[in-house]
């Protein structure tokens, strides 16, 4: 009998799909303290969750037989997927479950904070009869800005070109073409900030987002522009949005999700009048919580009884021989992704992919799947995994073509991979050392020496005596330690790059600082 634990509340309609199958022993213990769960678990084959229950790395070194764990729901903060993947335990969420309910609880909030609706029924529901002061404006023909374009956003995209919104959005991985067949024109971010009536973000939560709506995009928006956040709290300073509000420059927000949540009483965004505020609702529909139940018990099932694997946040190989081989690969592959992704600049267009040496005598089809997640994750974080990445890729307008070639060149094994953008075109080249650890042993022209892992430093300069001196001074000052350093050059005293790891994070001081040395042409900090 496989045994399956359900650790949070999910809907009947996802239990009965597993109760429904006779090789299936369903348990539902709800509210099991980190001590209790742990102890709990070694008798189970799979583990399904929501947010409340954390999967650390103690609770799956006691899973001795845990196969698979399912998380219903996008997020997988709540899951160590390291510890999980070093275990070959499959993690499988429900990207696409609440797709339309976040859509359209944004639509709501846009229709809200446009009507003074929540103000209005406050008031009338006192005995007022204020009509003039909850004086609304249409959404026909109003701007809609949409940072990041996934199912989301398209979904929310949909909703207001029926509503006769113009729809611009920026999306650094769809192509222009793409956009256009839906009927939304894509800009770069400025352009997008500086005509918008309405701005609605639909990104996840990195490094690269938070608060990439601060002081100095409120400054770039039109007079009066509305503000909204049904996506990670986080994305939007909220004291830079504050600010923008008394300072009149804001006319409204709307916003679902906070910095910090539940969010404190005292916050200034509940005592402004023109914000319309909710606790976390995007998915909080009868129909969602049945999706993501439904969708997670399907996948688990089919998981455990061997029909396929869906929806996995990390894709070990099935056959054992195989994946010793692979697996360093898979490895290799998804973190040239990661690297490449962050390095090419402009939206992706095509992707060339060229495997060559030993490798080529096997099923490569879960290399090109890392690729493409590496190179997507990034920006769609967990919304995007080992089996949705190349859908996701051509969903995008992104082309991928996959070659192999036995021949042995520079390296026994070696992955090739070139990324066409709508401005430049990169290529990057990757194989395994000695102990087999992923190495980029070219960019472009530039042989090199690189650990695709941590915090790193690319930068692109002349080839000039005091490059090094000066990286460690800025570097020194500024308490981060290098790691390791490799260069690469096609010839003396001509254009050459830097690659540095770093054991800190490069702050944005630090940054401007290497930008603005002599013989520095470009610089970017990378996040593997």
């Amino acid at each position: 009998m496989i045994k399956i634990l359900v650790s949070d509340p999910l809907s009947e309609e996802g239990l009965k799909i597993l109760k429904d199958v006779k090789e299936l022993q369903v348990d539902v213990k709800t509210e099991l303290k980190p001590e209790a769960l742990k102890e709990a678990i070694k008798d189970y084959d799979a583990l399904i969750v929501r947010s409340a229950t954390k999967v650390t790395k103690d609770i799956i070194a006691a899973a001795v037989n845990l196969k698979a764990i399912g998380r219903a729901g996008v997020g997988l903060d709540n899951v160590d997927l390291e510890a999980a993947t070093q275990k070959g335990i499959i993690v499988m969420n429900t990207p696409t479950g609440n797709t339309i309910s976040t859509a359209e609880h944004t639509m709501s909030m846009i229709l809200a904070l446009s009507r003074n609706i929540p103000q209005a029924n406050t008031s009338t529901k006192k005995g007022e009869w204020k009509r003039s002061k909850f004086m609304g404006v249409e959404i026909y023909d109003k701007v809609l800005g949409i940072v990041g374009l996934g199912k989301i956003g398209s979904e929310l995209a949909r909703r207001a070109l029926s509503f006769g919104m113009k729809v611009l959005a920026y999306d650094p991985f769809l192509s222009r073409k793409a956009a256009e067949s839906m009927g939304i024109e894509i800009v770069e971010l400025k352009e997008l900030l500086e005509r918008s009536d309405y701005i609605s973000v639909h990104t996840p939560l990195t490094e690269e987002t938070r608060h990439m709506i601060s002081d100095a995009q409120f400054g770039l928006m039109k007079k009066g522009v509305r503000v909204i956040n049904c996506a990670r709290g986080g994305i939007i300073d909220e004291t830079a949005l504050i600010k923008a509000i008394k300072d009149g420059k804001v006319a409204g927000a709307a916003m679902d999700v906070f910095e910090k949540e539940p969010v404190s009483p005292e916050s200034e965004l509940l005592k402004l009048e023109n914000v319309v505020v909710t606790p976390h609702l995007g998915a909080s529909t009868e129909e969602a919580q049945v999706n993501v139940a439904i969708v997670v018990a399907e996948i688990v099932r089919d998981a455990l009884l061997g029909k396929g694997i869906r929806n996995a946040a990390n894709y070990p190989c099935v056959e054992a021989d195989v994946c010793k081989i692979l697996d360093p690969y898979i490895n290799l592959a998804e973190k040239m992704g990661m690297f490449s992704g962050q390095l090419a600049e402009g939206r992706f267009e095509q992707l060339d992919i060229t495997y060559s040496g030993q490798i080529t005598q096997y099923d490569l089809s879960t290399l090109t799947m890392a690729l493409a997640k590496g190179i997507l994750s990034p920006i769609l974080k967990e919304t995007v995994n080992f089996i949705n990445a190349i859908s996701l890729a051509k969903e995008r307008g992104i082309k991928i073509k996959e070659s192999k070639s036995s021949k042995e060149e520079e390296f026994v094994n070696l992955i090739g991979l070139e990324i066409t953008t709508d401005k430049e075109t990169r290529s990057i080249y990757g194989t395994l050392s000695p102990n087999k650890q992923p190495r980029i042993v070219k960019i472009d022209n530039y042989y090199v020496e690189i650990s695709p892992a941590g915090e790193l430093i690319f930068i692109q300069n002349w080839d000039r005596s005091g490059i090094i001196g000066n990286l460690g001074t800025i570097l020194g000052k500024h308490n981060i330690n290098i790691a390791a350093m490799t260069f690469g050059r096609e010839k003396p005293e001509g254009k050459a790059i830097t690659v540095l790891n770093v054991d800190s994070q490069v702050s944005a001081q630090a940054l401007d600082k290497i930008k603005n040395t002599e013989n520095i042409l470009e610089v970017k900090v990378i996040r593997i």
